[in-house]
């Protein structure tokens, strides 16, 4: 059982992990939110308790779909005649804690982001992802540096030095994975034999917006496999109260290790053994702190623990399918020798994907999962495309004489884009950067269309919006075999359009009538290009995450004050379908409202129930938790007359049913208008 620390203990914890330089940072450049520390681990473990934090491993990004509980490298060696290894973390209730027992890693300097996206303000040369972080961490300490913590059972370190340097993409076809680069090197004085490197985890798939489960209830729900041909273990829910709000994937991934100018990596295996060398992938699964022995007990020493580097289960095993409370531990080796000051570079990916078939684990529920794996897999493969660690004839895409890895197709630039709503309508306007994209690979501007996506009424109940989107128009290029060959001449305006306090040249236009005034629509464009046959790339698109935005039609301020006030639905239902999931996620809206206002509401007593400020230029719902539950923190667009309440009073307590009253006071002029409605049960 997993547990979380008291209130007292944990800002104790805090202020001293603090005081030596402790640093979380979050990845959440595409449709995937993972947290990392300075000390090397993955994961947000208090993310049950507090999901409105930083993502722990979530997937869609504010989905509230949680897919890990903690992470981290495993380091296994022979030195000097005695089995050592060292651990990021392992198998603990609360997670990392500074000196405890597992957490043997300690940070060396901060945390750097840099980005290969020329409009971040992390915009790096030298960086190849859209989002990179860089950091060294050490197991040489055995008291934390600058304390008198001791780190527990940690007397005999692997003495390595670990630059780790993780990377995410926001194109579509790779805004699902996180790649781990460890290179790790050997500051001992001593030769490492028998080397053994791995991914530990504690994949827990639930949707933390939606359970209610605590404690042991949360944790045990989980099932997982090991897919071999992409040297992949996995996780899944197979029950709980959230089930039918989650139905995802959470995986790790091993994806090479790069030594001595050789590629270790099972489909290099002729090449290997011709050169002496034999390397195998090995998955585990162990319920959670069970040191009972047999093939599901926890390791409870360095022995132990490298025989599960060493040796993994047998595959498909049934029990893996029932519920249980399992951790994880992917690894692979050995690495025959690394002498001191060497080092090599081990690669692991964290990759999600949706389960297609409702509560169900099996190959047709799985395709996602593969075809995400593949995307990881083939982002580091890059150049080497036969996977023998060499530069062979025609790899060398970028004509540089180096094999290169992460090199990716691009797909044109997401365009900037703009929507104005009103009452029952959306204006979507975007620029034409797309089409001057030009591929790194064809090095052509490969262009070829646009695509438009739009939820359905309902779908934000989901929490999975991006993926629920539906297309509903698309426009591409004319006189080819790709596409619809509709043109532009729908969407393209006679002479671009620029808007006040913007800079952009808006050069398309499309408008959407008949929408539902107060109801959430996520629309999404994105670019896509013509593809290469004779280079075997498929037509790429754009970025879905980058350009998702939450529309909620509505009037337009009502600055001369001629309309009335309006209120609606009128009456109001409590646990109507305009509902949330709970008491909390309530809303009501209010129309016909200036531009800036004061809103109060009283009861029938004019008793003071509510007040709320309205500011249309600055209005993004954050005043009430439905739009942080089923929006997330992406853009929002309101049409500037509307404020949605929550239902709840002034000290947050749900307001009984019955007739209120409201009135709204011009902030600029003083003039005061009225209303009313009822609440009903």
């Amino acid at each position: 059982m997993k547990f979380y620390l008291s209130a007292a203990l944990v800002i104790s914890f805090l202020t001293q992990v603090n005081a030596q330089g402790f640093q979380q940072k979050t990845i959440d450049v595409g449709n995937i939110g993972v947290t990392l520390s300075n000390v090397g681990t993955i994961g947000q473990t208090n993310i049950r308790n507090n999901p409105s934090g930083p993502p722990s491993m979530e997937y869609p990004l504010n989905s509230g779909i949680e897919h890990l509980f903690e992470a981290g490298l495993w380091l296994g060696v022979q030195s000097a005649g005695q089995t050592r290894v060292s651990t990021v973390t392992l198998d603990a209730p609360s997670g990392y804690f500074a000196g405890g027992s597992g957490f043997e890693f300690t940070p060396l300097g901060s945390m750097t982001e840099r980005s290969s996206n020329p409009s971040s303000s992390y915009y790096s040369s030298s960086a190849i992802a859209h989002q990179e972080f860089i950091y060294y961490i050490t197991d040489s300490n055995i008291i934390i540096p600058g304390t008198s913590i001791k780190i527990q059972d940690h007397n005999f370190p692997v003495k390595a030095v670990v630059k780790v340097k993780t990377m995410a993409w926001k194109y579509s076809f790779a805004d699902f994975f996180v790649i781990f680069e460890y290179s790790v090197k050997n500051k001992s004085t001593e030769i490492w034999d028998s080397i053994y490197v791995g991914m530990w985890s504690d994949l827990v798939v639930r949707n933390v917006n939606v359970t209610q489960d605590a404690g042991t209830a949360f944790y045990n729900k989980g099932g997982g496999g090991y897919i071999d041909s992409f040297h992949s273990l996995y996780a899944f829910q197979v029950n709980g109260d959230d089930i039918d709000f989650t139905q995802s994937y959470g995986a790790t991934q091993f994806l090479g290790i790069l030594w001595r100018n050789k590629y270790l990596h099972p489909n290099n295996k002729k090449l290997l053994i011709d050169s002496g060398i034999g390397v195998k992938v090995n998955a585990n699964f162990w319920d959670f702190r069970t040191f009972s022995g047999g093939k599901f007990g926890a390791p409870a020493d360095d022995l132990q623990r490298y025989e599960k580097l060493k040796k993994g289960l047998a595959f498909p095993d049934p029990a893996l399918q029932l519920p249980s409370n399992k951790t994880q531990l992917l690894s692979v080796g050995p690495v025959l020798q690394l002498i001191p000051d060497e080092e090599f570079t081990a690669v692991f990916a964290l990759v999600s994907a949706r389960q297609l078939v409702y509560k169900t684990d099996n190959e047709a529920a799985r395709q996602e999962l593969y075809q995400h794996l593949n995307w990881a897999k083939r982002t580091f493969t890059g150049e080497d495309v036969n996977e023998n660690g060499l530069l062979d004839a025609n790899e060398d895409l970028n004509k540089n004489n180096v094999l290169d890895r992460y090199v990716l197709p691009e797909p044109p630039l997401t365009p900037k884009m703009k929507i104005i709503v009103s009452d029952k309508k959306a204006d979507i306007y975007w620029d034409k950067s797309s089409i001057e994209s030009i591929d790194p690979i064809t090095k052509k501007k490969d262009f070829e269309g646009f695509r438009l996506y739009r939820t359905t009424l309902g779908d934000d109940l989901n929490l999975k919006m991006v993926q629920d989107a539906r297309l509903i128009a698309q426009w591409d290029s004319a006189g080819n075999n790709i596409g619809f060959n509709n043109g532009f001449q729908q969407i393209e305006l006679d002479k671009p359009v620029v808007f006040d306090d913007d800079t952009t040249s808006y050069y398309f236009h499309y408008s959407i009538d008949g929408l539902l005034n107060g109801w959430q629509y996520l629309f999404i464009l994105t670019s896509f290009d013509k593809g290469d046959v004779n280079l075997n790339l498929e037509s790429l698109e754009s970025s879905k995450t980058e350009n998702a935005v939450s529309v909620f039609t509505g009037i337009t301020e009502d600055n001369d004050n001629t309309e009335r006030i309006g209120i609606y639905p009128n009456p109001y239902y409590i646990s109507a379908a305009w509902d949330g999931t709970s008491s909390r996620t309530r809303k009501i809206w209010f129309y016909n409202l200036p531009a800036k206002c004061e809103i109060v509401i009283y009861n029938v007593a004019g008793d003071i129930v509510r007040t709320i400020q309205h500011n249309s230029e600055s209005y993004q719902g954050d005043d009430i938790q439905w739009f942080n539950s089923f929006s997330g923190s992406g853009k929002k667009v309101f049409s500037g007359g509307e404020h949605a309440w929550d239902l709840l009073s002034e000290n947050g307590q749900s307001v009984s049913h019955g007739i209120y009253l409201v009135a709204v006071k011009d902030a600029e002029t003083g003039f005061v208008k009225k209303g009313s409605f009822a609440i009903v049960k």
